[in-house]
């Protein structure tokens, strides 16, 4: 509905037409009513009108000083004079300021300001159907201003050779004058890409959302800066270079660049990060940054979020991240054996920050991280704790498709604590506390001799009756149960570490390592050595 502002110092004019004219019928709301000309200036600071309707003569402020100074804030208000007046003069100025109507009190008729309103009312549909259409033409135009920017860019990067010519006319046309100044390529990267896509409802939208935000701080920074997007993740900005490099120069680029960080994440909770390349003046140029630009995957995956680096050269650690593996595997069991979700973030930020301080290479980062979340996944089945229709391959998809360390930070997080939510559900819903607390103790003594005697005792249950009971809750006696879990931990130490199969029996309290050999094959199908061998893939 559109809105509108009553002005008349004449109180019982105010409220006939409060009365008599029927607002909503004609598709209008009464914002507000006022005696004086300054209380309705005040009021439309706050809430502008769309229709005035007011009178000429009032003290404070008069009809016609209020129309202009309105006018001023929206040109498209529309406004009624109503009057005592009927001298020409006053008729005058209400038409150099481009009013609707003009109406003699001493001739009014309600009726009539009926007719005027409705008119009025046909004319701001009109302008909103015509600003709406001028709005949707500007987007389209944007839209493939944009896609032509993105087909150039990546010419420029696929195509060896171009007509360099043809390709000048090009980057000319699209804001590079590379006739007149060399410029400084760098790349912006959004990261948790994944979490703004879902939020944003679709890809369009946040790469829309972004490339206003850059056109428009390039414009109020007056910088004549040019980007290109490369998909949804990356966009590239190219800034000119002073013809005479002075002192400040890359620090003018900065303060461009954290004025479009701080508005991405102030109106569209978006962190971008930076990497500035190095000049260039020509095709080849260009395309040869670009080049490492997006092949500078191992710097980018470890810039934390909101942050501006020049590119460098990486070198990968040589240490073996697999050789920690068990180590991790030791502090998450923990985790989900004491069941405490402050715990979480403080031992995934041990592990993060662990391979920030290597630098491993991004793949290894991933698999590594693959491997923890599928055996956790695989232990907890094992456990009862889950359904079978429990599945991580959305999150499988989304850790090979992160390119940050800091999204695999936060993939991380969301995944202990989904598991927690998810036990604790199990605890109160699918076994007695008896039983749940004698796994627990299981899983936190895999390496040490394990009783039934000692866990009911532990549990201060009869080991009679607590034998039963495991058996009734669980399907398995508690034998046959601590076995399974034995052979599991035993298979993940012949994967993890390099400890002789005497070392890891003796470690799983067997004091028999013939027992030992000739169990884990009656579960497993083949011996420790075979199954380290790698002559079965699964087991």
């Amino acid at each position: 509905m559109y809105k509108v502002m009553l002005v008349d110092d004449d109180y019982p004019v105010i409220e006939l037409l409060s009365e008599t004219i029927e607002w909503e019928n004609l598709g209008l709301m009464l914002q507000s009513t006022h005696e004086n000309g300054a209380a309705a200036f005040e009021n439309a600071l706050n809430e502008m009108p769309d229709l005035l309707i007011t009178d000429i003569g009032m003290p404070k402020m008069n009809g016609i000083e209020l129309t202009k100074v309105l006018k001023e804030l929206n040109p498209h208000l529309q406004v009624v004079i109503l009057s005592c007046h009927s001298e020409f003069e006053f008729a005058k100025q209400a038409l150099r300021l481009q009013v609707q109507d003009y109406i003699v009190k001493d001739m009014f008729d309600p009726e009539d300001l009926c007719k005027v309103i409705k008119k009025i009312v046909d004319t701001l549909e009109k302008q909103k159907k015509k600003d709406v259409k001028q709005v949707q033409l500007q987007q389209l135009i944007d839209k493939n201003k944009n896609s032509i920017r993105e087909r150039f860019i990546k010419k420029t990067i696929n195509q060896v050779s171009v007509d360099e010519k043809e390709w000048l006319n090009e980057a000319e046309s699209l804001g590079l004058q590379l006739d007149r100044t060399t410029y400084t390529a760098s790349m912006a990267m959004v990261l948790d890409y994944n979490v703004e896509k879902e939020r944003s409802l679709s890809e369009d939208i946040l790469t829309f959302a972004i490339q206003n935000i850059l056109s428009d701080i390039i414009k109020e920074s007056k910088s004549k800066a040019v980007f290109f997007s490369i998909g949804a993740k990356e966009f590239i900005l190219c800034f000119p270079d002073p013809l005479k490099r002075k002192k400040g120069s890359f620090d003018e680029k900065q303060e461009c660049i954290k004025k479009i960080q701080h508005a991405l994440n102030k109106y569209f909770n978006i962190n971008i990060s930076f990497m500035i390349g190095e000049g260039f003046s020509s095709f080849t140029e260009l395309r040869h940054e670009l080049i490492l630009l997006q092949s500078a995957q191992h710097q980018r995956f470890y810039m934390p979020p909101g942050t501006i680096h020049k590119r460098e050269v990486v070198q990968s650690e040589n240490d073996d991240l697999f050789s920690k593996y068990d180590e991790a595997a030791s502090d998450f069991r923990e985790l989900m054996v004491v069941k405490d979700v402050g715990m979480i973030t403080p031992i995934v930020t041990k592990w993060i920050t662990f391979i920030e301080e290597k630098r491993f290479h991004p793949e290894l980062v991933k698999e590594w991280m693959l491997k923890l979340l599928l055996d956790f996944k695989v232990k907890l089945q094992a456990l009862q704790l889950f359904r079978s229709e429990y599945i991580v391959e959305g999150l499988h998809n989304k850790i090979i498709s992160s390119n940050y360390l800091c999204e695999l930070k936060g993939l991380l997080i969301d995944f202990f604590k989904l598991l927690l939510k998810r036990s604790e559900a199990a605890y109160s819903q699918t076994k007695r506390k008896e039983i749940l607390d004698a796994i627990g103790y299981v899983s936190r003594n895999l390496e040490k001799r394990i009783s039934l005697d000692e866990v009911s005792s532990y549990l201060f249950i009869n080991q009679s009756y607590f034998s039963r009971l495991f058996k009734k809750e669980v399907g398995e006696n508690f034998v046959e149960f601590v076995t399974k879990m034995k052979i599991s931990r035993a298979k993940e130490l012949l994967e993890q570490t390099t400890d002789s199969v005497g070392k890891i029996c003796e470690r799983l309290g067997y004091d028999n390592q013939s027992y030992f050999i000739k169990l884990f094959k009656t579960h497993v199908g083949v011996t420790p050595i075979e199954f380290r061998g790698g002559k079965v893939s699964a087991g």
